[in-house]
């Protein structure tokens, strides 16, 4: 008899966040499963704004993400470089990513580390704003005092040479920094780009400007700083009548004038006019920003439309990298019916990798307490729970047959039609308590042919056991976890068991994968 060789044979996939079989406890009291370092440090970086959460102060987050990434700095510093430049890149974690640079340096210079990556590679690799290499020698100066080691320099003197424009200059050097521009010329000593030979002169202004504030004089190579300073030396008199005239608004883009920048020199408010005119050169993530303020302006429809057209344009999604949550973020305080479209069309170009899962799936999205606790970034009032339902809704609406299920204390199923708007499904959701996530899961599970449950993973014990033990071994269970904590509510690797996290859509790339037998890799090798 075939014991081994039958058609119903199947290879079993691995996923990297991996549990290492040691048994902990969730913070609700719940059997948890520890997880090796590199899952640990994965799930907490991708889900790390330097805010606190439920269960953890924003500081014991950051003492955890400092000690897990010095060790692997160290251990393991390929890896490691790997994930701070996707972390910057791809995963769109900005503080995270730069706070993990510094302290990938630091770690492998105390420990005399040698080999892997190079310190300056690392360093410029997270860099990828204008603002950022200030960003970076602040949080060094702060933690480690002002004597900076050669390859952070090297590092920051490498990204200022691709990041330094004219117009980066009059957005991000401002008398609000603790690092000027001329301050971190003055430091790392970067040369100008060859290929860019207006650069030497930008370099010479930003000095000028840092240390002779009155006398210095914008080059004539660089014709955007000559046209902001001559909008600048304007009367406020008249300043509103630019605004007003015809070819106002290249003017004004000529000239660097910014959305943040443009109220501050009207010195007045930001009426229909100035946000007419400042519009056409806004990115799309401002407009997304500002939809509120359009419409209590004012703002006429022709306008409106070309707002819309950008802010659903794929192409435009893609490039401003914007988290899902932050579509239904403009959509809760917009007041305007003529952006709801265009922000559910966006929201679905942010979600492209989400699957469209054949057969039967059932999806559990966490709603308890501690997931309303949190917000997702300093500058979000959205919370954890609102991610995941978020999620939870577009895997269920795409999917050949779901059920979508919120849970707490109790649970219920989210009623929707094949279809219909992520945003309007978003509004059946509610704030059901504690985490009984095993409960939920004998509750609703009724031979799927996979769970996915997007949640903090901090259930309540239950005499049953797991919520991933309550699934046959055979059925893939899911699991995206939205916070990073310590332990996990199952075990993951193999088996059946993966766990993705983040709050961007890349994770469910690796579903697909898995389910046609294919092993799940870091999202920086996929």
């Amino acid at each position: 008899m075939a014991r081994f060789n039958r058609k119903s044979a199947r290879a079993q996939p691995t996923s990297r966040v991996t549990s290492t079989g040691r048994v902990l406890r969730t913070y609700e009291g719940g059997r948890g499963q520890e997880r090796d370092a590199r899952s640990e440090l994965f799930l907490l970086a991708v889900s790390h704004f330097a805010t606190g959460t439920f269960y953890e102060r924003a500081e014991d987050r950051d003492d955890r993400f400092t000690r897990l990434l010095r060790g692997l700095a160290v251990s393991d510093p390929d890896w490691t470089a790997a994930l701070l430049g996707w972390l910057r890149g791809d995963g769109n974690m900005r503080t995270a990513s730069i706070v993990g640079a510094a302290e990938y340096v630091h770690a492998r210079l105390a420990a005399g580390a040698t080999g892997g990556p190079s310190n300056r590679q690392v360093v410029d690799s997270v860099l990828q704003r204008p603002d950022e290499p200030g960003e970076l020698l602040g949080y060094w100066t702060a933690t480690y005092g002002r004597a900076i080691p050669k390859p952070v320099k090297r590092g920051v003197a490498d990204a200022v040479r691709r990041l330094y424009h004219a117009k980066s200059l009059l957005k991000y050097d401002t008398a609000s920094k603790g690092y000027r521009f001329g301050d971190i010329l003055n430091l790392v000593h970067a040369a100008p780009d060859p290929d860019r030979p207006w650069q030497g002169e930008l370099f010479r202004y930003a000095l000028d400007r840092r240390h002779h504030p009155d006398t210095a004089e914008p080059p004539a190579a660089l014709p955007v700083l000559t046209a902001h300073r001559e909008l600048m030396a304007l009367p406020v008199a008249q300043r509103r009548a630019v605004v007003t005239s015809p070819g106002g608004a290249e003017r004004l883009a000529a000239a660097g004038i910014t959305w943040e920048a443009l109220a501050g020199w009207l010195q007045g408010p930001m009426d229909k006019a100035a946000w007419e005119a400042v519009i056409p050169s806004m990115g799309a993530m401002a407009l997304v920003r500002n939809l509120r303020n359009f419409d209590e302006a004012g703002v006429s429809d022709e306008v409106a439309a070309q707002v819309a057209a950008k802010i659903s344009d794929p192409e435009q999604v893609r490039r401003s990298r914007q988290f899902p949550f932050r579509y239904l973020a403009a959509y809760q305080h917009a007041p305007s019916l003529r952006w709801s479209y265009p922000l559910e069309q966006a929201l679905g170009h942010s979600l492209a990798n989400v699957p469209a899962l054949p057969g039967r799936t059932l999806v559990l999205v966490d709603r308890s307490g501690s997931m309303f606790w949190s917000q997702v970034s300093q500058r979000s009032q959205l919370n954890r729970a609102d991610a995941a339902a978020v999620f939870g809704t577009a895997l269920a609406l795409r999917a050949a047959d779901a059920d979508l299920v919120q849970f707490g204390s109790t649970s219920d199923r989210v009623p929707f039609r094949k279809g219909e708007s992520v945003l309007r499904v978003l509004e059946r959701f509610g704030d059901l308590g504690g985490t009984d996530t095993t409960e939920a899961v004998r509750r609703h599970y009724r031979k799927h042919d996979r769970v996915l449950i997007v949640t903090d993973e901090q259930y309540a014990p239950h005499r049953n056991g797991g919520p991933t033990a309550q699934i046959p071994d055979r059925v893939p269970v899911y699991t995206w976890n939205l916070e990073g904590y310590r332990a996990g509510h199952g075990p993951s690797g193999t088996g059946n068991r993966h766990t993705f996290g983040g709050l961007s859509d890349a994770g469910f790339r690796m579903v697909p994968l898995l389910e046609n037998g294919r092993d799940g890799h870091w999202p920086w090798l996929t």
